[in-house]
């Protein structure tokens, strides 16, 4: 029996692991003033100009398309793992499949298929589909066994499936698919920044194009769009916007690759470069000096990066947290504060990343500030959300003195646990920032891309998932020590549930 471990012990633990973090982070500015490109980006945001609304309502129907279709492969193809994830080849395939990022799962698929639908598709679907069976399994373990039970062992396990487990567990798949869905338009739009013509291209375009007006439009829909998800996305709906989604795809023109690319992939490119040229001697010198020129300096930098962004996740979490109990801020306060934290956790890590390099330049500054404060606005958001329910007594004070005497002390478990669940998602999303030019393994895995060193590509993220895959199970292990079961969701919406929701 392993010794409990103190919460407080593990928080401060990990601002000790910050604080030693801290003298490797790269917390410069650019050299330009940070306010002045602030307010021309504010007045752009306040002002937005919808005069090229063509492109990007164009943009949006396929954000929306790459994220309905890419969600729908997923879910299907997770639907059909679930009820076998107890077998370790089933869960092996899922945990391999959600490591990798959506941006680098498109990266290499770029390589075979080019900027095309299939790539961005799949970009979605194949991670998406690691997570669903991971969910959906869960999902059915704690649907009521006893009508599956009662059919006797003479049933075949799909009949039993179909007809005992599934219809009893289908309104939670419902509506944790409405809530993926949320996830894929977040993650559709973010693939604008590789190329595929979704919202995050037509953001990257205007900026660049110093039109911040344009911009600001382009950020007020997507907001829009990601708040309304829920009114436009019915379950009854689902088929036609599947219908709608691959019509919208398929006028979607890329460049052909020419036959054989998928071949040449997995028989050329990926192969390490000794071995393709003869020489098998070479391939740990090859390895080696992939390791100390570019996985061990990019870990580095992506820990640094995630734990920075774990402490100011936690600090606006706290602060969110307050914000919006309206017992603590007030009615105004707490409006105030919901509309924040809807903003912030709209936003994708990367869209935010994005933003805040256009203020501060290229260091690890955007990449911290973006992670903390969208994974914050979601730890605080959940938090807030149980603060609103907790039973309190009839004299208990208002304002900061309820909050730090009697909301903090009773959610301080589980803001630990969401903490620790969100660690995976930042250590994955710390990665990706490389590809914003901050020296994360993300930016090792583009280099290699570029240079058509596609082995080299390949390795690194391998490099990327194992690392990914060790801290979810070193954060399942801290949980355990501190005797932290995975919480129950407080009413049908998956994101109460941290479990569940963590993976966006």
């Amino acid at each position: 029996m392993h010794a409990r471990l103190s919460r407080t012990g593990v928080v401060a633990g990990f601002l000790i692991v910050a604080a030693l973090c801290l003298p490797l982070a790269d917390l410069t500015t650019a050299g330009h003033d940070p306010w002045a490109t602030l307010s021309r980006m504010a007045r752009g945001f306040l002002s937005p100009d919808f005069s090229a609304i063509e492109q990007i309502f164009r943009a949006v129907a396929l954000t929306v398309a790459f994220a309905i279709a890419g969600v729908a492969i997923g879910g299907l193809a997770g639907l059909c793992m679930a009820p076998f994830y107890r077998l370790r080849p089933v869960r092996w395939l899922a945990i391999a499949l959600r490591s990798v990022h959506e941006l680098f799962w498109a990266l290499i698929l770029m390589q075979v298929w080019g900027i095309s639908v299939w790539s961005g598709l799949l970009a979605i679907a194949l991670p998406y589909a690691g997570i669903f069976a991971k969910v959906l399994s869960e999902i059915l373990d704690e649907s009521d066994r006893r009508p599956a039970e009662w059919l006797g062992q003479r049933v075949d396990p799909l009949t039993r499936f179909l007809w005992a487990r599934a219809p009893l567990a289908r309104p939670q798949m419902v509506s944790y698919a409405l809530y993926r869905l949320e996830c894929g338009l977040r993650s559709s739009a973010v693939l604008g920044f590789v190329g595929l013509p979704t919202l995050g291209f037509q953001l990257d375009s205007f900026f660049r194009q110093g039109e911040y007006g344009a911009a600001g439009a382009v950020m007020v829909i997507y907001i829009a769009l990601i708040a309304s998800v829920r009114i436009w996305m019915r379950p009854r709906l689902a088929l036609a916007w599947l219908v709608a989604a691959a019509a919208m795809l398929s006028q979607v023109t890329s460049p052909p690759m020419g036959s054989g690319a998928l071949w040449r992939f997995l028989s050329q490119d990926i192969v390490p470069a000794p071995l393709r040229q003869g020489d098998p001697a070479g391939l740990w010198p090859w390895l080696w000096d992939l390791i100390t020129t570019a996985i061990l300096p990019g870990l580095v930098a992506t820990l640094v990066v995630a734990q920075l962004a774990l402490v100011v996740a936690g600090a606006m979490a706290f602060l969110g947290q307050a914000l919006i109990v309206p017992r603590v801020s007030g009615r105004i306060g707490a409006a105030a504060g919901h509309l924040l934290l809807v903003v912030l956790r709209s936003f994708p890590e990367y869209m935010l990343a994005y933003l805040f390099l256009q203020v501060w330049g290229p260091s690890m500054l955007p990449a911290i500030m973006a992670l903390g404060l969208h994974n914050g606005a979601i730890i605080g958001h959940l938090l807030g959300r149980q603060a609103e329910v907790l039973v309190l007594r009839p004299d208990a004070p208002r304002g900061l003195t309820l909050w730090g005497w009697e909301i903090v002390p009773r959610l301080f478990g589980n803001f630990v646990a969401l903490c620790l669940y969100r660690w995976e998602i930042i250590i994955r999303e710390s990665a990706i920032m490389g590809i914003l030019g901050i020296a994360t393994l993300g930016f090792y895995l583009d280099d290699a891309i570029a240079e058509l060193r596609i082995d080299r590509a390949v390795v690194i993220l391998a490099a990327t998932a194992l690392i990914t895959v060790g801290i979810d199970a070193l954060s399942r292990a801290i949980r355990a020590r501190l005797g932290v079961a995975q919480m129950r969701r407080t009413e049908a919406r998956p994101e109460i549930s941290p479990g569940r929701a963590s993976g966006c």
